[in-house]
């Protein structure tokens, strides 16, 4: 019976060599510049974020490569597959497959960027393939008890132009939640969801048509100091990482 024990034991050491040689501590990753930090040489692609904690687990499109990489991207349109004219509720618990267009939610925003400060990255494309962008040095979600009222603010210039300062301070809105300060729903006029104001700069939860189109006025995926109000862009991402 000894005899036995001794000669299974080095299979048994063996097995559990992996974890006794091991005294690093496993540390589940808070937004994709944790996930950077835990191993530097990753690609772009798809990873799992615990915005709360081991049972928060959520997929998120990491950029590692644009400005350094570490960005978590949290909107995306590319193509028009997904419908963002969306109620309340999916908008706070977020929509979509992170692979391509989705919405990340409000609660993962405001729980990111409720621990620390963080800076908003917005890149876009017309449908003659010029690339543009926009940056904010301060971008942050409140709660839902306080509308997620957004902060933004800290502007620098990528070819885009500044459409998110005014809408600084505003509260989201969706079909069935107006929380804007135009007199009807900007939600429902022009069919998205957003921190409208009265009403929009940017509408990058609008209708995806495919390029200028005045049809039905101001519902396009748009950025207004790049292509305009009626220009319907054949991309957008939003995306956001920690300040260093």
């Amino acid at each position: 019976m000894v005899l036995a024990v001794l000669m299974l034991l080095p299979v048994v050491l063996v097995l559990l060599s992996p974890a006794l040689a091991s005294c690093k501590q496993l540390v589940n990753p808070v937004d994709c510049s944790d996930v950077q930090k835990q191993d530097k040489s990753l690609q772009s692609g798809l990873y799992t974020i615990y915005p709360l904690g081991e049972r928060s687990a959520v997929q998120v499109h990491c950029d590692m490569k644009t400005q350094g990489g570490r960005w978590t991207v949290f909107q995306r349109r590319a193509d028009g597959t997904v419908n963002f004219y969306r109620p309340w509720d999916q908008y706070k618990m977020g929509f979509g497959d992170a692979a391509g267009e989705h919405w990340l939610g409000l609660d993962v925003l405001h729980y990111l960027t409720r621990r620390q400060k963080y800076e908003l990255l917005v890149e876009m494309e017309d449908f003659e393939g010029k690339k543009v962008s926009a940056a904010y040095s301060t971008f942050s979600v409140g709660g839902e008890c306080d509308g997620y009222k957004l902060t933004v603010g800290g502007f620098k210039n990528g070819g885009a132009g500044d459409a998110m300062t005014h809408h600084n301070g505003m509260k989201f809105s969706t079909l069935d939640k107006d929380q804007d300060t135009y007199s009807g729903s900007c939600a429902r006029k022009y069919l998205g969801g957003f921190w409208y104001k009265g009403c929009h700069q940017t509408n990058p939860n609008g209708i995806y048509r495919w390029g200028f189109d005045k049809t039905i006025l101001y519902i396009s995926v748009s950025w207004q100091p790049f292509k305009g109000h009626n220009y319907s862009l054949k991309a957008i991402s939003m995306k956001l990482r920690p300040l260093v």
